[in-house]
């Protein structure tokens, strides 16, 4: 029997509809579900101070990586651990308010798969090489602190200074998106740009580390990276005792060596009007200035320094505190020590921010060259401390500092590291990028994700790209032409019954 022309074009409805659902079933492909967020946590402990950073990611990596975001911070009362040597189970006492706050911010079912660590620096570096003994006491108590809350502890180590420096250069390049990035469908995609140097000035050490295409003539300062399944060659290298607090320490015991057994002290880098009185082992006490102490003489134990104020006999004496003398490469930085030039951007942080915040709020001078930086330090050297003062009150325990600070980040960068008119431009000092601290703990957490295994999920069916597209065009024809087939069978009903009132 011959089928009339609307059941023809049914059944052609019918078997389009078929052909559709094939394409659907055909073309499916197994994916699996991200079950939520997994968190990890990196407890910084500095020289000066201790931080925490939760961090979460996708439960699905990210060639090898896990995608980390900052999802809070926290930042723990009083000093470094190292600090608490000589007080038993105070170090990890001082952790207290800080875990308590991770404990409220990640939520329970994650406790027991959240990965914590404990990564401390310099202040613990300096420790370890005068009192090993009370380094390895003071992490055993972090340790089982840290073991009383109800996360998954990796750990308490002390970082070299190259992972320091490294991790700094990872968490610079990953803000920026310079070693992946979504486009505006949520693909990643690998940028083309360079990758950015970093600069991070700590307590007790300071930092260097960027990409370079010249030969490493020291292979101590070189690192190897991958992430995102790309591999990074790294210069990088710490100058322990070159940390502010450390340098300062250096400065102080260079004029009281120079002013040998005299009850008191001229400070060029201090402000005229500000004197005060310190203890000899304040001073000395640390490794970075022992070799340097005046012959013992009498009982002296304290000295009286006078600030003067006087900018080019400051930063005469904190010159004195490199050596630039010799050179075992075919160039270096200081202290014997090979660098590459430096080229590209770099972004500087941590002091090197706060002190460039500084110089800029109190003298008006936008610094983006070597000369703005004389100038502005200049300026800030021939302050009184009650000028300082009114223009800064918040920073009244640090005002006679900044001087120093000012003239020995200009040694450090210009002559040391060899930033000149034409590279020292492309300097950024920040202090966070986007709602993120810049520092090492980020890159830390971005390499120690690659280690934990993804979590498993439901399997669920999901569509290609281009099976999407067919089967929209799919939809949009069969929608047409049922919409023709009920308009033609309406009007030839209505065209029936015309016929038969007739």
């Amino acid at each position: 029997m011959a089928l009339s022309r609307m059941d023809a074009a049914l059944l052609a409805l019918v078997l389009f509809g078929v052909a559709a659902i094939t394409l659907l079933t055909v073309t499916t492909r197994d994916t699996y579900g991200v079950p939520d967020f997994m968190y990890g946590i990196v407890l910084d402990a500095g020289s000066s101070h201790s931080a925490m950073f939760i961090y979460k990611w996708p439960a699905d990596k990210q060639n090898g990586t896990g995608v980390v975001t900052q999802h809070q911070e926290c930042h723990v009362a009083g000093g470094g651990i190292s600090s608490y040597a000589g007080q038993p189970g105070a170090a990890g006492r001082s952790l207290e308010a800080c875990l308590d706050t991770a404990v409220a911010a990640i939520p329970k079912a994650r406790h027991r798969l959240t990965p914590i660590y404990l990564g401390s620096t310099a202040g613990m570096r300096l420790l370890a090489l005068s009192h090993p003994d009370v380094a390895s006491q003071i992490l055993k108590e972090v340790g089982q602190k840290i073991q009383s809350y109800p996360f998954d502890y990796k750990g308490a180590a002390i970082l070299s200074g190259q992972q320091e420096g490294a991790y700094g250069w990872v968490t610079v390049n990953y803000l920026l998106e310079n070693l992946i990035k979504h486009d505006f469908v949520g693909h990643w995609l690998f940028p083309t740009r360079p990758t950015m140097g970093a600069l991070d000035l700590g307590g007790a050490s300071t930092q260097i580390t960027f990409v370079t295409g010249e030969r490493a003539e020291d292979q101590r300062n070189v690192m190897q990276l991958r992430l995102y399944g790309r591999n990074y060659t790294l210069y990088t290298h710490s100058f322990l005792c070159y940390g502010r607090d450390q340098a300062l320490s250096k400065l102080l015991a260079h004029l009281i060596q120079s002013y040998g057994q005299s009850g008191s002290v001229s400070h060029p880098c201090y402000p005229a009007d500000y004197e005060v009185t310190v203890a000899m082992s304040e001073v000395f006490d640390t490794p970075c200035t022992r070799d340097s102490r005046p012959a013992p003489s009498g009982s002296l134990a304290r000295v009286r320094v006078l600030g003067t104020g006087q900018y080019d006999q400051c930063l005469a004496n904190v010159s004195q505190i490199f050596n630039f003398s010799r050179c075992p490469f075919s160039q270096c930085s200081f202290d014997q020590v090979f660098q590459p030039n430096v080229s590209g951007n770099f972004m500087a942080f941590s002091a090197f921010y706060y002190t460039h915040s500084f110089l800029e709020k109190t003298t008006g001078v936008s610094i983006s060259t070597p000369s703005h930086l004389e100038k502005a330090t200049q300026e800030v050297c021939q302050m009184t401390y009650a000028e300082l003062l009114r223009l800064m009150p918040s920073q009244k325990a640090r005002l006679q500092h900044y001087c120093a600070t000012a003239s020995f980040i200009r040694v450090l960068m210009l002559q040391g590291y060899g930033f000149d008119h034409n590279t020292f431009p492309h300097i950024s000092f920040q202090k966070t990028a986007g709602d993120t601290s810049v520092g090492w703990t980020l890159g830390y957490m971005l390499a120690l994700s690659n280690l934990l295994p993804a979590e498993g999920a439901p399997v669920m069916k999901t569509l290609t790209r281009g099976t999407w597209a067919a089967l929209l065009c799919l939809f949009v024809m069969f929608m047409t032409a049922a919409l023709c087939f009920a308009f033609a069978r309406a009007m030839r009903k209505r065209k029936g019954r015309g016929e038969a009132t007739i």
